[in-house]
């Protein structure tokens, strides 16, 4: 079969990008073409600014080099400007007379520099800053001459200003606004960066307008001249006065262009063949110049280059962090505020710190920040989600750790940390592995983070740091991602929420239908998103939808934890924590028939069979199941335990029957599947020896009855369970419980527990829910014990005299 073409117009960060995307879903679609104006592969435009400071060599900020597009079978022409798209054809021709075919066109010309048109532009020594070549004549330029003039206060203006500072030469910024960085910044914190840029050297004139270049007799410049008569010295003018998508190609070649490339939500122009994407393109009226939008833009791109044709972009939200050594800005949203907003500030300037929160309708719209920006990522997810922040209003400037959020007290030395402190507890990665391949992969996002290092793979409790890392150590290049509307996994562009509304209303009952039906780029799926859509269809329809032991994980199938040798850990079920000595007797036969090595007493009230072989699983648990024994789920995203305290049916403090309300609670949730692992604990008075504090659900005894507490978490990252609802019986507590783990088995995304799902939607959400609404509760209670009303451990009713081929069924194909 005939390979389409596709030529791609620019060599820049936002077409490499798409090209990347692409070739991850379909490297074989296409011979791909590439024209570049620069002699450079893809480099990281947003590190000129080390680069030009002396912080990184170019070498360093090289993304893709040559063999990259030789080992993708790409063909890079370099040095060559495309001046021609003959869209009848289907052809375009660059400068020096190459003519390249193409089935699909994608325009990623960028923007040209703003040259203010005044007299003198054209002299030596003014130049733009946009490129390699813009860079090297500013290096150049620092070492053999003394006074330099920056024409912008932007963010680029400011960068180039700190790297010419750096490199020894007189810099005086000009700009025609009454503050600096207006786009980003209010007055208040504009001035504040002021001050802190003129302590290191720089010198300010604004508002001014520049009237004239004035050169000497060799032709270079020597001064500008301002519109109120004064003359100040420069060597080398650097225009930094903002930019302009660059459509001159697109405009010839007749194609809808308006301040940018028009495209729709597939990033095509409306020549359909032609896609374009990064600052040449202009979207619901928006061009946008920062990196996190344009890599958006490129994975929609790359899904309908690819023909999936599912994808959309839908425009982002931004944020910016200003690259200047030792200071720290933030902004994102409407900072400005104005009719129906309100604004909430901390204002320090003693101590170098302001912060500014613009809400409206208790949701934050806007935030800028000076000085301590360690929570300016949490201020743009939340932003980002539409988060109804009224609860947490008084708190809000003191920022995430003053909410009790223990990993994130480390993050305010994010930028100062050691390379080798370490990051993720899980994996063993420390901080220098992960700035390492944020500068030598070219990496933006958490989830490329993830891919190459490992970091907050895992529990994701080191999350918040390595976002932090990120953001200090690319700026306003990264994005948070958006926790409602991030894809499963790359099989699909879809969310959890879009697969679980989906399964629901087109009544969804297997996970081919489902892959069917949304669109999925791969046949089989993968080890991500195959177990969340068989726990998505099998909570959405309990005894319809089929359970598929191949989508579940090893421990899931196996009723057993894979430990790091390769033999497996048996925990069976004791409900509440108690036992009987025939149970006990059944362990200790069963440790002895298949000499297992460690028998332990676990934290959550059961023994633990450790060190047992494969292929003594199926006889093991065939012969515990013989005596009355069945699996305490202690591996799977399931009820794990319900653990007691002797309450009153002994301690002279307690107050309520904590044992008997214990096993009540584990025998009516047996076999309750859920997006992760739940605990629960019953503590019979508010001593509180079960630790019902930091559960799923926490039941405490007091004299009137019970408190129930909710959304607790007591691993790494330990998480206080917050109050609920107090009730008065036992009856009460059951479905008070049962309909909140209902609520979050509806609700909840597969791997989130119940602590991040009512961080999402709100404790007030979930009260409403189940507190207040009596009938809701009741009906979420019925759902579910209706799901579980015909569960039955699988392996209860085996034997070994059923044979050893029925026997091993549940236990084929175990792998790791």
């Amino acid at each position: 079969m005939r390979k389409l073409k596709l030529v791609m117009v620019g060599n820049g960060m936002a077409g490499v990008r798409t090209l990347e995307e692409l070739l991850k879903t379909a490297p074989d679609m296409y011979d791909i073409t590439v024209f570049g104006a620069e002699p450079h592969p893809n480099y990281n435009r947003i590190l000129l600014s080390p680069v030009l400071a002396g912080e990184m060599t170019i070498q360093d900020i090289i993304l893709n080099d040559l063999d990259w597009y030789k080992d993708n079978g790409i063909r890079l022409l370099t040095g060559r400007t495309v001046t021609q798209i003959d869209r009848k054809a289907r052809t375009v021709t660059a400068d020096d007379g190459t003519v390249a075919e193409y089935d699909r066109l994608l325009l990623a010309t960028g923007s040209l520099p703003f040259i203010l048109p005044v007299p003198g532009k054209d002299l030596q020594g003014v130049i733009a800053y946009r490129d390699i070549a813009d860079t090297d004549t500013m290096i150049a330029t620092a070492a053999t001459h003394r006074h330099a003039v920056v024409i912008g206060a932007g963010l680029l203006g400011l960068e180039a200003a700190n790297g010419l500072a750096i490199r020894g030469m007189d810099v005086t910024i000009v700009h025609i606004g009454d503050w600096i960085m207006e786009r980003q910044l209010d007055k208040t914190a504009g001035q504040m960066l002021q001050k802190a840029l003129e302590a290191k050297g720089m010198k300010f004139k604004l508002p001014a307008q520049t009237a004239e270049l004035i050169g000497n007799e060799s032709g270079r410049v020597a001064a500008v001249k301002f519109k109120d008569g004064e003359t100040i010295p420069a060597d080398l003018v650097v225009m930094a006065a903002g930019i302009r998508p660059n459509t001159a190609l697109a405009e010839k070649a007749g194609l809808h262009c308006n301040r940018g490339i028009v495209v729709s939500d597939t990033l095509q122009t409306f020549d359909p063949r032609i896609y374009a994407v990064g600052e040449c393109a202009n979207h619901r009226g928006i061009a946008y110049g920062l990196v996190a939008p344009l890599f958006e833009q490129a994975k929609v791109c790359a899904n309908h280059l690819a023909m999936f044709g599912i994808g959309r972009y839908q425009g982002s939200v931004t944020s910016t962090k200003l690259k200047v050594t030792g200071i720290d800005v933030f902004s994102a949203g409407d900072f400005s505020g104005g009719e129906g907003t309100e604004d909430i500030v901390l204002s320090d300037p003693g101590m170098g710190v302001y912060k500014r929160v613009v809400l409206k309708d208790d949701k934050i719209v806007g935030a800028v920040m000076y000085g301590d920006t360690v929570d300016g990522s949490w201020y743009f997810q939340m932003m980002k989600d539409g988060q109804d922040v009224h609860e947490i209003r008084d708190h809000l400037l003191f920022g995430k750790s003053h909410l009790g959020d223990v990993g994130h007290k480390g993050q305010n030395s994010a930028a100062s940390l050691p390379d080798t402190a370490e990051v993720c507890g899980c994996n063993g990665v420390c901080k220098g592995t992960i700035v390492k391949a944020i500068k030598e992969k070219g990496i933006f996002t958490l989830e490329d983070v993830r891919k190459h290092t490992k970091a907050s793979s895992s529990c994701g409790s080191c999350t918040g740091l390595v976002e932090q890392i990120l953001a200090s150590t690319i700026g306003g290049a990264y994005t948070p991602a958006d926790s409602k509307n991030k894809a499963i996994c790359a099989c699909t562009d879809h969310s959890h929420g879009d697969v679980r509304a989906a399964i629901v209303n087109q009544h969804l009952t297997s996970i081919p239908a489902v892959m069917q039906a949304l669109g999925w780029k791969t046949p089989n799926g993968c080890a991500t998103c195959r177990p969340a859509l068989n726990y998505y269809l099998i909570s959405s329809w309990p005894h319809e939808a089929q359970d598929d032991p191949q989508s579940r994980f090893i421990n899931e199938r196996a009723h057993a934890n894979i430990q790091k040798d390769g033999t497996y850990s048996v925990v069976p079920r004791m409900w509440g924590g108690l036992t009987t000595p025939n149970e006990l007797r059944a362990i200790a036969d069963a440790a002895e028939k298949y000499k297992v090595p460690t028998v332990k007493v676990t934290g959550g009230q059961r023994i633990d069979l450790l060190g047992v072989k494969k292929e003594d699983l199926p006889k093991m648990w065939a012969d515990l199941n013989a005596a009355g024994m069945v699996s305490g789920h202690a591996y799977g995203k399931s009820l794990r335990t319900v653990k007691t305290c002797v309450g009153a049916e002994h301690c002279r403090f307690g107050t309520q029957l904590a044992m008997d309300m214990g096993v009540k609670l584990e025998k009516m949730l047996f076999g309750m599947w859920s997006p992760h692992k739940v605990k629960l604990a019953v503590s019979g008075c508010p001593r509180n020896c079960a630790e019902a504090g930091i559960k799923d659900v926490g039941i405490i005894g007091v004299d009137s009855g019970y408190e129930l507490y909710v959304a607790g978490n007591g691993g790494i990252k330990t998480e206080v369970a917050e109050f609920f609802c107090k009730v008065k019986s036992d009856e009460e507590v059951m479905e008070y419980s049962g309909a909140f783990l209902q609520l979050y088995r509806e609700e909840g995304y597969y791997l989130e527990r119940t602590v991040h799902y009512v961080q999402r939607v709100g404790l007030d959400y979930v009260k409403a829910k189940v507190v207040e609404d009596a009938a809701n509760r009741k009906a979420l209670f019925e759902r579910m014990l209706f799901a579980l009303q015909d569960y039955k451990d699988p392996w209860l009713e085996r034997s070994a005299d059923k044979g050893e081929a029925e026997l091993k069924k549940p236990f084929e194909d175990l792998t790791v």
